[in-house]
């Protein structure tokens, strides 16, 4: 079967490519509507009378969702393999946190912040 059509597109080939200097292409131009407009406006209350709350809302989201990437990626792995059993871990009778469970604890109030701002940005309508 590949022989059959290698050697038809080779034998129309040739044809195709006299043709081709030939034929212009046509290309169609975007017409719009005459009456067409698009609308600029806002369409909720909160757009329409606070646009620096919907602005600030919108900036928050996209800070808090960097944050929380940030921070999950600098989280280490709870499998540590045999090295982190072995080793052991010294763990102080003081109630200091570490350095993990302090970027636990902040990842914790930012993933909770951006699911507020989130339901908040989804609410207003934005």
């Amino acid at each position: 079967m590949f022989p059959v059509l290698l050697a038809a597109a080779t034998t129309a080939a040739p044809a195709a490519k006299a043709a081709a200097p030939a034929a212009k292409a046509t290309t169609l131009p975007l017409t719009l509507p005459p009456n067409f407009q698009y609308d600029l406006t806002p369409h909720t209350a909160l757009a329409q009378h606070a646009p620096w709350l919907t602005h600030t809302l919108a900036g928050l989201f996209i800070v808090f969702g960097v944050l929380l990437v940030v921070l999950l990626a600098l989280q280490t792995t709870k499998q540590e393999g045999l090295s982190g059993t072995l080793g052991g871990r010294v763990e102080s009778s003081t109630r200091r946190l570490g350095l993990d469970q302090q970027i636990a604890r902040v990842t914790q109030f930012v993933a909770v912040a951006f699911v507020f701002v989130a339901t908040v940005v989804s609410l207003t309508g934005i």
